[in-house]
């Protein structure tokens, strides 16, 4: 199996090293660059190919917000996992609208990390569970920002399916298992979720769900 490219961007050398030393000795990862500003990271995937950017939102200079804006405008085969000491929700989905499909603190394990670059890489969203409480309690909060049309949209008893085991951090393969369906047929579901719903990615899906009761 092809490893894991990865792309660490951080202004802090010291942290760049840290999680080189600590990937380099997993097999199915390789950390192929490094930058520690947004221009960097555009500069390094023009001459690397890289799955994921396990990206900080503060970088000296320049932005994760519109650093991931730039990188899924030019590079959208290429999975942000944001990695960062921010906590707070309006930072979270911020990096989600530009484009992040992982968010994880600073704060956490090895093994955290591993699971989260792995998911990210395969296309799947990862938050972890900080991150997800903090996104819940703002879809809870009376005068949350998140202020969709509501109006009901029908959605099929397997769309609802599928719409669930999202929301429970259920990776593509695993709802196929789940499902006893194709990855295929998930992602095609996924997509039209996203069309049907009017939302850009998972935490999108994720708050429609919470919103409708559709999950507690």
């Amino acid at each position: 199996m092809d490893k894991i490219k990865v792309l660490i961007a951080d202004d802090h050398k010291i942290f760049r090293d840290g999680i080189k030393a600590l990937l380099e000795k997993v097999k199915d990862i390789e950390v192929v660059c490094e930058a520690e500003n947004g221009d960097e990271v555009l500069l390094r995937l023009e001459s690397n190919e890289v799955n994921v950017i396990l990206m900080d939102i503060d970088m000296g200079t320049t932005n994760g917000f519109d650093t991931a804006v730039k990188v899924k405008k030019q590079f959208p085969d290429c999975n942000i996992l944001v990695l960062s000491m921010h906590g707070d929700h309006n930072y979270i989905i911020k990096m989600l609208e530009a484009g992040a499909i992982g968010y994880i603190l600073k704060n956490a394990g090895k093994e955290e990390l591993l699971t989260a670059i792995r998911s990210v890489a395969g296309g799947d969203s990862y938050f972890s569970k900080e991150v997800s409480s903090r996104l819940i309690e703002q879809i809870n909060r009376p005068q949350s920002s998140y202020k969709k049309k509501d109006k009901d949209v029908p959605l099929t008893e397997r769309e609802i399916e599928i719409l669930r085991l999202i929301s429970q951090e259920y990776s593509n393969p695993e709802i196929a298992e789940e499902l006893f369906i194709s990855i295929r047929t998930v992602d095609t579901h996924r997509r039209n979720l996203l069309d049907k719903l009017g939302v850009k990615n998972t935490a999108g899906l994720v708050k429609y769900a919470i919103k409708k009761g559709i999950i507690d």
